[in-house]
């Protein structure tokens, strides 16, 4: 699927079918002919609406590519075995090598950081030729089967518990969609991935898009997720220009998992937004978009200047 291909069929620029034949919903805008194309990842549970609010912060001049994940918004379910994190970084890197030419900045969002990540380890060449820039926008590198949803002793531990009970559960549901209405999902995201005071229409929207995920590939990635680690693997990325971003209350992945990262890239800028939650494109949309923004430029640069 070379880019030509797509641009004589507009349908099917969004869709774009992996090696194994999962469907995966992709979204680009900007010039083909920009400097460089920047790929957002969105996290678990959500989909490429994760980014409407950066997006449209951005500089209109700048191709963005982003998608959903498998088992996730539009793209189709993760089949058997295929609910893991090594699973999405080949696709990222299939994705890359077919929907993109020339060097990509790579933006991830919780569980999408942890694919670049993955992406890292699992292919090294495709990062050192490719990737002149990166983002970890509220993300982990590991140890997150010790997360306990920023609430202390007895009752962190029971709600961690209770997290992967009910992925278990998730993942031997053999339904398209949680049969639960909005207005049970919404109570529950506002209090465990937003800061303080967030937008109504954040909190329907992350709700909205929870709803449109793919309930075993849900619990299928939650399980992934709890087994993440890796730490090492960001020393692949040590040569690039990278931001880390957290939320000062963001309860999925706490602060200290940001400053791992941050200390792990030498080259890392790294901001701390007080108040904010995990949902930081949302929450913090202006910030984030003018971070991204600042590195895109930056690594465009040497580009323009060499052609």
């Amino acid at each position: 699927m070379t880019t030509v291909e797509t641009r004589r069929d507009p349908a099917r620029a969004h869709r774009f079918v992996t090696a194994d034949g999962t469907a995966l919903h992709v979204r680009t805008s900007g010039p083909m002919d920009s400097a460089l194309t920047l790929v957002l990842v969105h996290g678990w549970t959500q989909d490429h609406r994760t980014w409407d609010s950066v997006v449209e912060r951005l500089d209109p001049s700048v191709r963005v590519l982003r998608y959903d994940l498998r088992g996730h918004g539009g793209s189709a379910p993760a089949t058997a075995g295929t609910a893991t994190i090594p699973q999405l970084a080949d696709d990222l890197a299939e994705l890359i090598a077919a929907r993109t030419e020339g060097p990509v900045v790579l933006a991830g969002h919780s569980m999408g950081g942890m694919t670049i990540m993955e992406l890292a380890e699992r292919h090294p060449d495709l990062v050192t030729k490719r990737v002149v820039g990166v983002a970890f926008v509220a993300t982990s590198s590991g140890q997150m089967d010790r997360i306990t949803l920023g609430l202390p002793g007895v009752a962190g531990r029971g709600a961690a518990r209770f997290e992967r009970k009910l992925a278990k559960m998730l993942s031997r549901r053999r339904a398209d969609a949680l049969p639960l209405p909005p207005s049970m999902v919404r109570p529950g995201a506002r209090l465990l991935v937003f800061g303080d005071h967030p937008r109504r229409e954040d909190v329907h929207s992350v709700a909205e898009q929870l709803l449109c995920a793919h309930p075993a590939s849900v619990g299928g990635f939650q399980d992934a997720i709890s087994q993440h680690d890796r730490r090492v693997a960001l020393a692949a990325l040590r040569h690039v220009p990278a931001v880390v971003l957290a939320g000062e209350k963001d309860r999925l992945c706490p602060v200290a998992h940001a400053r791992v990262i941050a200390d792990e890239l030498p080259q890392a800028d790294f901001a701390l937004y007080p108040g904010a939650g995990h949902m930081l494109p949302q929450e913090r949309a202006d910030e984030v978009a003018a971070r991204i923004g600042a590195l895109t430029r930056a690594c465009a640069e040497p580009r323009r200047a060499s052609a």
